[in-house]
């Protein structure tokens, strides 16, 4: 019976042509860095990938073991890829170049390649330094002698160098520099115990929102762009290939759903990865503070090309890195092709997601929006479009006065064009025209130059709370 029983078992295995095999993918995301949401908690949670993955030919029998690991930054994620505990990995520009460079080390055989963009800007911008809320300082310039924190080998980190050199300071006798996560960095900025933390998406703004620090720098005033992007072990992607193009497939899916419906799945994240959602809307909205975007822009080559360059100055790694070998465009090609993309078309298209419609101020699409405004309102579905800062801002105090909750006002800094939370930003007004601004510094010098009234947001309401009350 038993020999009778071993054939039965040969012969269905035979049948069926071979036995089941289980593939393990491995995934590591950042959740809370929610530029990386289309590479990570979007695909997860609505299950994107598992729709792509293959099921036929030499994948017929195959069984996926799909594994997402959640960490805080980019350095403890490089450590399980280098360990072979994870296949693919979502990260910025600096601690990608880290973790190639510790494969080299490692000299085993194995290395990492980039293989799409995520999310990033040509300018720099969402990297950010903040200080505490109640701190009088209003600029970088004030910082020398001061305490930072920031996560060591992270993108912020990067940025924090490089705007201490613009300063003409030296790193390790003008300032004090610590290492400290964004999680450690809250707790440290409400009590004081830190003069400014230095850090990535989205912490400056999440800080800003929640009332615990000040944003007085972002990273688009170096000038010097940034990208987050997806690494993979070179032995899983000579092994299966058609794995990443189906990983790939639901990040530009991802991409769409985020394009076509920013509120809604801000709405999501927040109970995905606790960001609040007038936070991801800053970034994921129409007109964000970075662009998605999955083609290899030059610049974001360049960005990879400059943390090479710094690391090794910093002797924070002593490997070189061949950019041209490391950075790699075959798989989102392809990814791209399959779902009906055109892959050069938007390797040359830099503009970012458009305001949807018109402004309901003017019935108009908006013409610059550097002075556009948008509010969001408690019990609305959609973020609604001004053409200007101050109509954005009248129309958030006439749901006040009618008893509805303004969620959130945007508004654009008037030179970079970053979108702003309303309340933390510096006004001018020159003419019939308020203008916005990050600094107090950049406002000063606007009004200045065009003869100009600087206001503060409170001082703007004052001023249009009373034209409101007059009109009604």
């Amino acid at each position: 019976m038993k020999i009778i029983g071993v054939l039965l078992i040969l012969g269905l295995w035979i049948t069926s042509g071979k036995a089941e095999e289980t593939i393990r993918i491995g995934i590591g995301t950042q959740d809370t860095t929610i530029n990386c949401a289309a590479g990570g908690a979007v695909v997860r949670e609505l299950h994107l990938l598992e729709k792509y993955l293959p099921h036929d030919g030499r994948y017929q029998n195959v069984k996926y073991d799909i594994v997402w690991h959640n960490f805080t930054s980019g350095p403890p994620l490089n450590s399980e890829l280098l360990a072979n505990k994870l296949d693919i990995g979502n990260m910025a520009d600096f601690p990608a170049v880290l973790g190639a460079t510790a494969f080299q080390t490692a000299n085993n055989g194995v290395h990492t390649l980039y293989i799409a963009s995520l999310s990033g800007s040509v300018r720099g911008a969402g990297n950010a330094v903040v200080v505490p809320i109640q701190s009088s300082v209003q600029s970088f310039s004030e910082l020398k002698g001061k305490r930072i924190s920031v996560p060591m080998g992270s993108t912020g980190h990067a940025m924090l160098l490089r705007a201490i050199l613009e300063q003409g300071w030296d790193p390790n006798r003008d300032v004090t520099i610590v290492n400290q996560s964004p999680e450690v960095a809250g707790s440290a900025l409400k009590a004081n115990q830190i003069d400014a933390h230095a850090d990535f998406v989205p912490f400056g703004e999440l800080f800003s929102f929640r009332g615990i620090a000040r944003k007085i720098y972002d990273g688009s005033s170096s000038g010097v762009s940034t990208t987050h992007g997806i690494q993979v072990r070179s032995d899983f992607a000579t092994k299966y290939p058609e794995l990443v193009v189906a990983y790939l497939r639901a990040t530009l899916e991802a991409d769409r759903l985020l394009r076509e419906n920013p509120e809604d799945l801000c709405e999501k994240l927040y109970q995905w990865t606790g960001i609040d959602p007038e936070v991801c809307y800053a970034f994921h909205g129409p007109e964000g503070i970075q662009t998605r975007d999955y083609t290899f822009k030059p610049e974001f080559i360049q960005a990879i090309r400059g943390a090479v360059v710094t690391l090794r100055e910093l002797k924070r790694t002593d490997q070189e890195l061949n950019v041209d070998s490391f950075v790699t465009d075959i798989y989102i090609r392809q990814a791209a092709k399959e779902m009906g993309l055109d892959y050069d078309t938007r390797l040359k298209d830099y503009s970012p997601v458009p305001f949807p419609g018109s402004a309901e101020d003017t019935g108009k699409p908006v013409v610059d929006p550097r002075l556009a405004g948008q509010i969001w309102i408690k019990g609305e579905t959609k973020v609604r479009l001004f053409s200007t800062p101050e109509a954005a801002i009248n129309a958030a105090l006439k749901a006040e006065a009618g008893g509805k909750t303004v969620r959130v006002v945007y508004v654009h800094d008037r030179e970079s064009g970053n979108k702003l939370f309303a309340e933390r930003a510096w006004y001018v007004r020159t003419g019939d025209e308020l203008n916005a601004f990050l600094s107090k510094a950049s406002a000063d010098d606007w009004a200045a130059k065009h003869n100009g009234k600087e206001m503060s947001y409170a001082g703007v309401r004052i001023a249009l709370g009373a034209g409101v009350a007059k009109n009604d």
